[in-house]
């Protein structure tokens, strides 16, 4: 028999300081290592938290908080609710039994320009508390040329993860103005269209799903850098875009359209023709097919009418209205607004045809004065009524501001 004695081939504990010294076939382990070693295990499988969150969301609790950052657009809200709910069911289900592969449920949002499009992707990301980042497909170019690469995107959703690839690979990337990529012509030319039908090339293999290498840092600034593999099969892609003047291309397709199949005249919306767009006519409009086709999800925003612009100033929770009276009670001041004062703001917002953006602009040129002369006077209340915003608007306009 032999004296050598036995110690954990781990920390070195001797037999006689633990208790439990498991043999294997050419060494031992104790109690205590085989403690660590659990928790390391359960440190290292520790489900994503967001992901796990998610799993608690259904649609109905998606839109439900949607519905307390956007107002109205109920048709969109439904469809992105259960375009990500299924996203991110497939990415709690990676493995199917009967090996079925369920495809990325990517977005395309139709609409006139501040009708909510940034926002209900910014809310979702919110809530499902995921890296998020947005990227302005104006500025992309083919591989070589002056401008960004589309590789680009996922080094802003790499920095918002703070690098942390796992993360980053289950994020949501809101791509805007996408309509500004559409080809400029199908006539044959000299010169490459590198922002437009290239672009739509190059970002083919981001939204299908591939191992893509990313520069951290950007990729024309510091070529020296090295570069981080992304596997963009979980990363959801929503795109938004204005569109403008695809509605008469709808217009065109719907009165083209067989006898027996058109819809009557009468049923035609002409004031929101974006709710009847279909693939075709964005393939109309200068997407190719091989883009169109890895948007299964197309859905359409609205135009907000004067209700919908008067609902946006007070009841979502950070409304206009809420963002102001903060601003002047951190000065001391009590901001009050009168309903005839934002029925005037709206009525602007609706003259100038832009939107809930036009809104804040409005709203900036009626309170610029105030908030120049108010803070670290005696005045401690304001009220904006009609008088009082038709007046500043007015003065605003005369000085040489412009509303933007």
């Amino acid at each position: 028999m032999s004296n050598t004695p036995i110690n954990c081939s781990f920390c070195g504990r001797s037999k006689e300081d633990v208790d439990v010294l498991i043999a294997g076939v050419t060494g031992h382990i104790c109690d205590h290592c085989i403690e660590q070693a659990d928790g390391i295990l359960k440190e290292e499988r520790k489900p994503d938290p967001s992901i796990e969150a998610f799993s608690l969301l259904m649609p109905k609790a998606i839109k439900q908080h949607l519905d307390d950052y956007v107002i109205g657009q109920d048709d969109a809200k439904k469809t992105i609710s259960v375009a990500v709910y299924n996203h991110y069911k497939r990415i709690l289900n990676p493995g199917l039994a009967d090996g079925v592969e369920i495809d990325k449920s990517n977005v395309i949002l139709l609409g006139e320009t501040g009708t909510g499009k940034t926002l209900i992707a910014k809310s979702i990301a919110r809530l499902l508390e995921v890296p998020f980042c947005i990227a302005d497909a104006t500025v992309l170019t083919e591989a070589g040329y002056v401008g960004e690469d589309v590789e680009s995107v996922l080094t802003r959703l790499l920095q918002a993860a703070d690098y942390n690839v796992e993360q980053a690979e289950r994020g949501i990337v809101f791509i805007d103005e996408i309509d500004k990529i559409a080809r400029k012509s199908d006539n044959p030319s000299i010169t490459r269209d590198v922002s437009g039908e290239g672009v739509q090339q190059a970002l083919l293999k981001l939204l299908e799903g591939a191992e893509v290498s990313v520069p951290p840092q950007g990729g024309r600034k510091h070529p020296e850098q090295k570069l981080i593999t992304i596997n963009t099969k979980n990363i959801l892609f929503i795109c938004g875009g204005a569109f403008a003047g695809i509605e008469k291309l709808i217009e065109r397709r719907i009165n083209r359209s067989p006898i027996g199949y058109s819809q009557a005249k009468n049923e035609i919306d002409d004031e929101n023709l974006l709710q009847y767009a279909a693939p075709a006519d964005l393939r109309s409009f200068g997407l190719i097919p091989e883009l169109i086709g890895r948007f299964p999800v197309l859905t359409h925003l609205n135009p907000l009418d004067a209700s919908a612009l008067r609902q946006i100033l007070t009841e979502p929770k950070n409304a206009l209205c809420k963002q102001y009276i903060q601003l002047f009670k951190m000065d001391g001041i009590e901001l009050k607004f009168e309903a005839s004062g934002l029925d005037y703001l709206v009525e602007k917002a609706v003259e100038f045809k832009l939107g809930a953006r036009g809104l804040r602009s409005i709203m900036e040129a009626v309170l610029n004065e105030a908030m120049f002369e108010l803070p670290g006077g005696d005045q401690k209340v304001v009220t904006v009524n009609r008088a009082f915003a038709k007046s500043r608007f007015d003065q605003d306009q005369q000085s040489g501001l412009r509303v933007a």
